[in-house]
C-alpha cells in the first residue's frame, strides 16, 4: 500500500469545490448565450464575440502575468510563515496592474476606431469604448482569483466567479435585452456582472484572509517577481491570443454571424475543460509547494491525469456523437452548422487537458516557465497559420482543424518535456483502463444517434447510453485504485466505501 498523499485529499476536496462552482457557471454561461443567440441575430452576437476578444486579449498585456506570480510565490511565503512577504507580493501585483491595465484602456479606447475599420465592423468602436473600462477591471479580477488559489480557498473563487459575476450578468442581459436594447445591453449586462464580482471577491478576500491582508506588509525583490512572471505574460498573451485567433481569422475572412456560429460550436467543445479547470487552480501550487520530491510529483501527476481522462473521456464521446442534436437543442437549428467543430476541438481538448493542460500548469509548478512559453508560441503559430490557410477552404470547419491540431502537437511536446526533464510520465497500466473503456461507450452510444428520430430524445437518451457502459467496463475491469478512493472520501463517503471494497480496488 502507498503512503496516502494529503496532497490528493486536497486535489479532490478543492477540485470538488470548482467543480460544483465551474457546473454552475457553465450552466448560467450556456444560458446567457442561449439568451443572447435566441434575443439577437448571429451578427450581432458575431460582433460581441470580436468586441471582447479584442478586450480580453489586451487585457494579458495590461497586467504583464504578473497576476500568476502571486499562486506561485505566495504558497512558499505561507508555507515558511512569511505572512508579511505574501501580502507584499499581492499588494506589489495590484498597484503594478492597476497602472499598466489603466494605460492600456485608454490606448484602446483611442484606437477603437482602427479597429472597428480593420475588421470591416464600424459598430465595433462603440463597443470597445463601453468594454475599455472592463481592461482594470479584469486586472483586479485575475489578481483576486490567483490570490484565492494561493491560499487554496477556491470556494471564494467560486461566490465570486461561479455565481455572483454569471447571476448579475445574466439577470442584467436579460432585462435589458428584454427592453430591446440589443447589442448594448449584452455590453451593459458584461460590464455590471464584472464590477459587482469583483466588489464581492475583495469583500470576502479582505475577510477571509486576514492574516495575510493585517500582517505588516513586506515588500519583496521586484526581480524574481518578473523573472517567473515575465515569460508567462507572454505565454498569456500568446495563449489568450491563440484562445481568440479563430475569431479574429473568421472575422477577417468571413463574415460576423460565423464568427458567432463558430463560437457557439467552440464554446461547446471547449466545455471538456471544466474538469480540467476544477483540478488545475489547487493542483499547480500542490506542485510548487512539492516539487523538490518528484516522486510526490509524478503520483500527484497521475492522478490527476486519470480523473481528468476519466470524466472528460465520456464526455468527449457523448458530444462527439451527439453534436448536431445538441446545438440545434440548446440553441437554434442554424447553429448545428457548427456540429464538426464540436467534435474536431472536444476530442483535441480532451488529450490536451489530460496531459498538463493548454496553459501548462504542471510545467507552471515546477517552475518552467520559459518553457511554458516556448510551448504556447508554438500552440499560436500552429494555430494561426492553419486556420489562416484553411477558413478560407473550409470556412469555420478550417479554424477547428487549425485549433485541433496545434492542442494535440501541444500535449505531445509537453509529455516530451516533462520526460525530458524530470523523468516523470502519467502511463500506467490503471491509465490504460480509463481508456480502453471509451470503445464500449462508444459502441453503446452510436445506436442511439441512428435509430432515435428527435433530437430531443437524442440529448437525452445518449449521455444514459454512454455513461452507463463506461461506468459498466470500469467496473468490469476493476479500474479503480486506493488513491480514487481517497479522493473520492472528498466527495462522498459513500462512494468511498464502494471504491474501498476487495471488489474494486487493488
Amino acid at each position: 500500500m502507498t503512503e496516502r498523499d494529503e496532497g490528493v485529499s486536497t486535489l479532490a476536496k478543492q477540485g470538488s469545490i470548482t467543480f460544483v462552482g465551474n457546473v454552475v457557471n457553465g450552466a448560467l454561461g450556456f444560458a446567457i448565450v442561449m439568451l443572447m443567440t435566441r434575443f439577437v441575430s448571429p451578427s450581432v452576437y458575431g460582433l460581441f464575440v470580436l468586441a471582447t476578444s479584442v478586450i480580453l486579449f489586451m487585457q494579458v498585456f495590461a497586467n504583464l502575468g504578473l497576476p500568476l506570480a502571486i499562486d506561485y510565490f505566495v504558497p512558499q511565503y505561507l508555507e515558511e510563515g512569511e505572512y508579511g512577504k505574501a501580502k507584499g507580493v499581492v499588494v506589489q501585483v495590484t498597484a503594478t496592474v492597476l497602472v499598466t491595465a489603466s494605460i492600456v484602456a485608454l490606448a484602446l479606447a483611442v484606437g477603437s476606431r482602427f479597429v472597428g475599420n480593420f475588421f470591416e465592423e464600424p459598430a465595433m468602436q462603440v463597443a470597445l469604448l463601453f468594454l475599455s473600462i472592463t481592461i482594470p477591471m479584469l486586472a483586479i479580477y485575475n489578481v483576486l482569483l490567483t490570490s484565492y488559489y494561493s491560499i487554496k480557498k477556491l470556494q471564494y473563487r467560486v461566490i465570486m466567479r461561479d455565481l455572483v459575476r454569471p447571476i448579475v450578468r445574466f439577470t442584467v442581459t436579460a432585462a435589458l435585452l428584454l427592453a430591446g436594447f440589443g447589442l448594448l445591453g449584452i455590453i451593459a449586462g458584461y460590464v455590471v456582472g464584472l464590477f459587482v464580482a469583483i466588489t464581492v471577491g475583495a469583500a470576502i478576500f479582505t475577510y477571509r484572509a486576514w492574516d495575510i491582508v493585517s500582517a505588516e506588509l513586506e515588500l519583496v525583490a521586484p526581480k524574481p517577481l518578473l523573472t517567473y512572471a515575465v515569460p508567462l505574460a507572454m505565454t498569456s498573451v500568446v495563449f489568450v491570443l491563440m484562445g481568440h485567433v479563430d475569431y479574429f481569422v473568421l472575422g477577417f475572412f468571413l463574415e460576423s454571424d460565423d464568427v458567432g456560429i463558430y463560437r457557439v460550436g467552440y464554446m461547446l467543445g471547449s466545455g471538456l475543460m471544466i474538469i480540467f479547470n476544477s483540478l488545475s487552480p489547487v493542483f499547480k501550487p500542490l506542485i510548487a509547494e512539492s516539487r523538490d520530491d518528484l516522486e510526490l510529483v509524478e503520483q500527484r501527476f497521475r492522478v490527476m491525469a486519470r480523473w481528468i481522462a476519466g470524466i472528460t473521456l465520456p464526455i468527449t464521446i457523448v458530444l462527439s456523437l451527439g453534436a448536431s442534436s445538441y446545438l440545434a437543442v440548446l440553441y437554434t437549428p442554424q447553429y448545428a452548422e457548427a456540429s464538426a467543430v464540436v467534435v474536431l476541438l472536444a476530442s483535441a481538448f480532451l488529450i490536451n487537458v489530460t496531459f498538463g493542460g493548454p496553459d501548462g500548469s504542471l510545467l507552471q509548478g515546477l517552475g518552467y516557465s520559459r518553457i511554458v512559453f516556448g510551448n504556447t508560441l508554438a500552440l499560436f503559430g500552429i494555430n494561426f497559420l492553419g486556420s489562416a490557410a484553411l477558413v478560407p477552404i473550409f470556412g469555420i470547419e478550417g479554424a477547428a482543424i487549425g485549433s485541433a491540431v496545434a492542442l494535440l502537437l501541444v500535449a505531445a511536446l509537453t509529455l516530451g518535456e516533462l520526460y525530458y526533464l524530470e523523468g516523470i510520465h502519467p502511463f500506467t497500466a490503471d491509465f490504460a483502463k480509463i481508456v480502453v473503456a471509451g470503445v464500449p461507450a462508444t459502441v453503446a452510444g452510436v445506436p442511439v444517434v441512428y435509430l432515435l428520430e428527435t433530437d430531443l430524445l437524442v440529448v437525452v437518451v445518449l449521455p444514459i447510453a454512454v455513461i452507463g457502459a463506461y461506468l459498466a467496463t470500469l467496473v468490469a475491469t476493476d479500474a479503480f485504485t486506493e488513491a480514487d478512493a481517497q479522493m473520492a472520501a472528498e466527495f462522498s463517503p459513500t462512494i468511498q466505501r464502494v471504491l474501498s471494497t476487495g471488489l474494486f480496488s487493488r
